[in-house]
């Protein structure tokens, strides 16, 4: 099987597995005083410094979470604000909070006009992605960021796709968040950055865990995992330029083949198409891929068993033919050319197979 599929989630190198296993092997809860409590702690503490390096921040102003969703979670219900406003294109779970939505252009950006008008009810929370999980486009931060604060307003971002694959800047925002297996970490972790003075009301109480923000023991071996990703990504640093000319490398020969790239002249994340093989169904091309080895996604692996179109294309207003013949590609640093290759013969002879007009 050829993995294309690391927004969904990236595979755990063996390096970063061995640390996982050998943190749950020494146990130890690191709330306890005892000799196994401190040593838990400090791994805990370790894997938080590699977060607070990876994004600027301080350590103590990352809280631990179960993944991205509970990230996003606890600063939408965690902040007292009267409403929540979310771009059109954000991930299910920030969209499911959401009081109303700001849309986008074309390109599925966040224009500042569209933000300017959706704040002038009044302050609120203002949810923007980074990047899109399924585009791979990049939302203008540093252009929006001013306009929510000369709203009195708060920015949360989700950072949950953008960690490791582009510079992150938490002084944008007030709360962000994050999660490990989308950079090689073992799933069941994340983490939500909050923006110092400011709180965030927890969600989880019953105990004084993370500075009484998040309650219930750590989860050591996923944390530990989170920190080794970031340090194993951290030491590769010419991955994502080597995964960009791959990227590029794969739209050109799509191109040629009859493909349509989305959002193909907008900044995106390096390792990620969004790619419509025009007359053919989304699931029905995911199925014969994944026959001929291959495994890709029909838009968010958290909503890609269902069958609609998707709601971020939707939004950036793609008719429903373009939405739902349109599959993702995301690669990674174990990525080699000879898969890319493999892959671009494997969609063709698909689309041949398949496409009414053969």
């Amino acid at each position: 099987m050829i993995y294309l599929d690391f927004n969904a989630s990236a595979p755990v190198s063996a390096l970063v597995a061995a640390q996982v296993a050998s943190a749950i092997a020494q146990g130890g809860n690191p709330s306890s005083v005892h000799a196994a409590g401190r040593t838990a702690r400090g791994r805990v503490e370790v894997a938080r410094e590699a977060l607070a390096t990876a994004v600027g921040c301080a350590a103590r102003d990352l809280v631990f979470t179960s993944g991205g969703t509970e990230a996003n979670a606890l600063a939408i219900q965690g902040l007292p604000l009267p409403r929540v406003l979310a771009s059109a294109v954000e991930h299910d779970c920030v969209l499911a909070l959401a009081d109303a939505t700001i849309p986008v252009d074309g390109q599925g950006r966040v224009a500042p006009e569209a933000l300017e008008a959706a704040l002038k009810d009044g302050p609120a929370l203002v949810c923007i992605m980074a990047a899109n999980n399924e585009t791979g486009v990049i939302q203008p931060l540093r252009e929006l960021a001013p306009l929510v604060r000369a709203a009195g307003s708060l920015l949360h971002v989700d950072a949950v796709q953008a960690l490791a694959k582009l510079p992150v800047e938490v002084a944008h925002a007030d709360t962000m968040a994050f999660s490990a297996h989308k950079l090689g970490g073992p799933q069941g972790v994340g983490a939500l950055y909050v923006r110092p003075g400011l709180t965030v009301a927890a969600r989880q109480r019953g105990g004084g865990q993370e500075l009484g923000r998040r309650a219930g023991t750590e989860n050591v071996g996923g944390i530990v995992g989170f920190g080794a990703a970031l340090r194993e990504r951290a030491e590769d640093a010419e991955w994502t330029a080597r995964v960009t000319a791959l990227r590029d490398s794969l739209e050109t020969a799509l191109l040629e083949a009859g493909a349509q790239i989305i959002a193909r002249d907008v900044p995106r994340l390096c390792n990620t198409i969004a790619v419509r093989m025009p007359g053919v169904a989304a699931a029905t091309q995911v199925m014969a891929l994944d026959l001929a080895g291959f495994a890709v996604s029909a838009g968010s692996a958290c909503s890609s068993g269902k069958v609609k179109p998707s709601h971020v294309l939707r939004a950036m207003g793609c008719p429903d033919a373009v939405a739902g013949e349109t599959i993702r590609v995301s690669l990674g640093w174990t990525t080699t050319e000879e898969e890319i290759a493999s892959f671009v013969k494997a969609w063709r002879a698909t689309l041949a197979r398949l496409d009414p007009r053969f």
